[in-house]
């Protein structure tokens, strides 16, 4: 393809975007120390007690780690609320390094995380819904860090707000089209569904089934939304479509290539 499907130079397109959320802890939240962390921290060996340790000695990499355990429940009983004060201390801590860091992958990762618990709430704590918030969390991960999948999760609250005005819609289709363009296989789902389907952008079907193909391979084993929404544009697609959607397909692999 010679462009993208939507220009944007890396800029936040909303002003309101580029602003640098604080994000509170929770009352009673033991405070970071500044340690040095033995450097097997990071591995994936590591025992729960040397993480926790790294954790207190404010390691953002261990930080993340027992997040995302406590998040999922892995080896650890599953406590939403535990997972949301570590994603918060690494929010606190590190959100104005740079984006070239070595942890800034992680620092957004967490900025996601919080939007996301900021979106549903967690039952019975202090942390009620508050899309207003999770948008704030999003939007400081999408500009100032790139980070893909708070540029979808961006998009997705432009889009599907119930009285988006032609503002928001113009900005979330410019957040999906940035995200899709990094690989972000929901966002190429998204983006191809509007596209194919003609739905609030002009029809493009052969680009509509490109994303939906790359979407696709990317999927996992249960989004079977993004499998099933292939299935119906590719049934629906003529061969001048599929043909044409295969041109770019070999065309978007050749330019990730060089």
């Amino acid at each position: 393809m010679a462009a993208p499907v939507f220009a944007f130079d890396g800029a936040p397109v909303n002003p309101k975007d580029a602003t640098i959320p604080v994000v509170t802890t929770l009352p009673g939240a033991a405070g970071a120390v500044r340690t040095k962390v033995p450097p097997q921290v990071a591995t994936p060996e590591t025992s729960l007690s040397a993480l926790q340790y790294a954790a207190e000695g404010g390691h953002p990499i261990a930080q993340w780690k027992l997040g995302r355990m406590y998040a999922n429940g892995d080896g650890v009983a599953q406590d939403d609320l535990r997972a949301f004060e570590y994603f918060s201390r690494i929010a606190n801590a590190h959100a104005e390094d740079s984006p070239s860091a070595p942890q800034a992958q992680i620092v957004a990762n967490a900025f996601v995380a919080l939007g996301r618990y900021y979106l549903a709430g967690i039952p019975n704590s202090k942390v009620k819904a508050d899309p207003d918030r999770a948008r704030e969390m999003f939007s400081y991960a999408a500009s100032y860090f790139g980070n893909a999948d708070a540029q979808y999760d961006l998009a997705r609250l432009y889009l599907k707000t119930p009285d988006a005005s032609r503002e928001d819609f113009r900005y979330g289709a410019r957040w999906l089209g940035l995200a899709a363009q990094k690989g972000q296989h929901q966002a190429q789902a998204l983006l191809g569904q509007m596209l194919f389907n003609g739905d609030r952008l002009p029809r493009q079907a052969a680009r509509g089934l490109m994303w939906l193909t790359l979407a696709r391979d990317s999927a996992g084993v249960d989004e079977v939304w993004i499998k099933e929404s292939y299935n119906r544009a590719f049934a629906k697609a003529s061969d001048d479509d599929r043909a044409m959607a295969l041109q770019m397909l070999e065309q978007w692999v050749q330019g990730r290539r060089e």
